[in-house]
């Protein structure tokens, strides 16, 4: 091969792997804790690490638990100093001590690589937090060179929408005029001087109406046009983010990485709620994922892809307000998927012909010429499922890959077993259609099973 071809191919599989990289390192989620059903988070991390692309997570505290169950795997942990210790935070020898509690005993293991300062701070606390803000941030940095951290790890803070005093059309946006723009331009000054990123909350749910639902949820709209820039909006998302964009700018910091730390949709809502359930959560997170990987970027900032941490990891039963508060989640506490947005590793991908699986809702696109394989039918009793379960193994068939510590223990629900279960029965007892009916809750597939570990 000549020399002009090899450099050539280099460049292309480098290319590659970088996109590979970004698309991966893209996607993140935010794991909340409100709910009193939810998973030990030892199986959360392998959940995560064996049977998703997400390899970013964002915590809202630094519950030590969590960051013990996260060692070693590799996924970027975004860690936070809740609001009510920002006065504290200020203080050098209390960010010293907060780093040596909550932070150092965890690195190098846990792969922290973000500490956020409060939570939408300009918006929701009191002025004297306010102010306190930026020290606290400039501190806590301060601090990580004490433990030379501060190339590992970068400070933060998340903001939502409110701080903007004008977001139509985008190219007009602004920040709040007092002590809001003082502290939102030392905040920019301090992240441009550490390397550390603008966070911003965009949320096209909470700015929706019926007559907005298309253009919220990326589907074919009229747009909307911005003739201070000549540009047209064909999703709420991108004008969030231009408007924010125009903002930064403004005060000369437009140069300055926008990372979208909280948005989503949730699966349910309160009765007579326009555009909120299954099919739409799935359509907007879906459609959202595409966007931000797709490095198209938006009007104002094109060819970019944005680091997103999608709201929320599950649905959260204890948080209080309105029913679609507990229903951010993009899986059930079992880890199973409230729906598919093409976060599971062993999905064929958004646009790719695939089966359906009935066994974990998910599409998978694997085949193997002439053999079947026996899984639940779509809606099988979880009862009945369990029972499969126990008759199988009773038998003293192997069903050790579905016990703890087994290839095929996660996702962790009573479908996924009895799926392996069944099908472990219906191969060693010859692979007829009878030894699948299982009292009429199976179903027998050509599409393999199969995922990651755990082969069927």
């Amino acid at each position: 091969m000549e020399k002009n071809s090899i450099s050539f191919l280099i460049t292309i599989l480098s290319l590659f792997a970088s996109l590979s990289i970004q698309v991966e390192g893209s996607i993140g989620v935010n794991y909340g804790t409100v709910a009193d059903n939810l998973p030990p988070p030892s199986h959360v991390a392998r959940f995560l690490l064996d049977s998703t692309i997400i390899n970013r997570v964002k915590l809202y505290d630094t519950n030590h638990e969590i960051l013990q169950a996260f060692a070693h795997t590799g996924i970027a942990i975004t860690v936070a100093v809740p609001n009510n210790l920002i006065l504290n935070l200020a203080n050098l020898n209390f960010s010293q001590q907060w780093l040596k509690t909550n932070i150092s005993p965890h690195i190098p293991a846990t792969n922290i690589v973000r500490i956020l300062v409060g939570n939408e701070v300009l918006s929701t606390t009191d002025n004297s937090v306010i102010s306190s803000l930026v020290p606290a941030m400039q501190t806590l940095h301060q601090a990580l060179i004490g433990e030379n951290l501060d190339r590992r790890i970068k400070v933060s803070t998340p903001h939502s929408l409110a701080i903007l005093s004008s977001s139509s059309p985008p190219s007009s946006g602004r920040f709040k005029q007092g002590n809001v723009a003082l502290v939102i331009k030392q905040s920019l000054g301090f992240l441009r001087a550490t390397g550390s990123p603008f966070m911003i909350n965009p949320y096209p749910f909470f700015g929706y109406s019926g007559n907005t639902l298309d253009y919220a949820m990326f589907r074919p709209n009229s747009g909307v046009f911005d003739e201070m820039s000549d540009r047209k909006y064909t999703n709420m998302l991108d004008a969030q983010l231009d408007a924010t964009y125009s903002a930064m700018k403004q005060l000369g910091f437009g140069d300055l990485e926008i990372v979208i730390a909280e948005t989503g949709w949730p699966s349910k809502g309160d009765p007579g709620q326009i555009g909120v359930d299954t099919e739409s959560a799935q359509e907007f997170n879906g459609k959202l994922i595409k966007h931000v990987m797709s490095g198209m970027g938006t009007p104002l900032m094109p060819n970019k892809t944005f680091e997103t941490y999608i709201f929320a990891l599950f649905n959260e039963n204890q948080k209080p307000g309105p029913t679609s508060e507990r229903n951010f989640g993009l899986f059930r506490p079992d880890m199973t998927p409230v729906y598919n947005v093409g976060v599971l590793r062993h999905t064929a991908g958004w646009e790719s012909p695939t089966y359906q699986n009935p066994v974990r809702g998910v599409p998978v696109a694997q085949t193997d010429g002439g053999k079947t394989w026996c899984i639940p039918k779509r809606g099988a009793n979880e009862e009945v499922l369990q029972t499969n379960i126990d008759y199988v193994c009773g038998l003293g068939l192997d069903c050790q890959p579905i016990r703890e510590g087994g290839r095929c223990f996660y996702p962790n629900s009573v479908r996924a077993h009895a799926a392996y279960a069944m099908n472990v029965y219906y191969q060693a007892t010859g692979g007829h259609e009878y030894d699948c009916d299982f009292r009429g809750s199976g179903a027998i597939t050509s599409s393999n099973p199969s995922y990651r570990r755990c082969k069927y």
